[in-house]
């Protein structure tokens, strides 16, 4: 899934298939972070491309490019169009460097891929979430403030925090019994699927 050339490091590399749904975004950042032979807390991003820009070319519809910090040398991966520095490929190429953009200036992108994101499992502290993470802020929807250290957060096993003021930073929401849960919740229930 690589190519020939080498792009030298370290480098922000944006990755764009025109993935519809984030399922298959993050499948395609593991895909090409292993292809890559990169470690599992490398920082790995999805970021949505709005249609009717250059960089949509994925039948003009909205999709969702994807980004890693890779810390070395790299072969630019085959099979899907990428960006990284000034260097292009493929016909997607504009969102990836879209994606790349975002990453290496941390204002935008979902993080995925992190280190400690392995270990945010269960019910931990702030003060846990941000020790054993990469993560470096935890903020409460609608909040003026962030919640103390002690407050408990339900993972659900699925933390995906986002770039925010140049922060890694786990956007949370409150739940039952005075605990909080990450605002994105594993298996959204679709629109409409009550009375569809």
């Amino acid at each position: 899934m690589t190519g020939g050339r080498t792009i030298g490091g370290p480098v922000i590399l944006g990755i764009d298939a025109g993935s519809r749904t984030l399922p298959e975004a993050e499948h395609l950042l593991r895909a090409v972070a292993q292809a890559l032979g990169l470690p599992g807390g490398t920082v790995g991003c999805t970021h949505f491309v709005p249609a009717g820009r250059p960089s949509s070319r994925a039948g003009d519809e909205p999709h969702i490019a994807c980004s890693l910090a890779v810390p070395g040398s790299v072969s630019p991966p085959t099979g899907v169009s990428w960006a990284a520095g000034d260097e292009r490929g493929g016909p997607l190429a504009e969102g990836a460097a879209t994606a790349a953009a975002e990453h290496a200036a941390r204002r935008g992108g979902r993080v995925v891929t992190f280190p400690g994101h392995d270990r945010l499992t269960g019910t931990m502290s702030v003060a846990a979430i941000r020790e054993g993470s990469a993560i470096e802020r935890v903020l409460v929807l609608a909040s003026p403030g962030p919640p103390g250290d002690g407050v408990l957060v339900v993972t659900n096993d699925h933390v995906r925090p986002v770039w925010r003021d140049g922060l890694m930073t786990l956007l949370t929401m409150p739940a039952a019994g005075g605990l909080l849960t990450p605002a994105e919740v594993p298996d959204p229930t679709p629109c409409c699927a009550d009375h569809a």
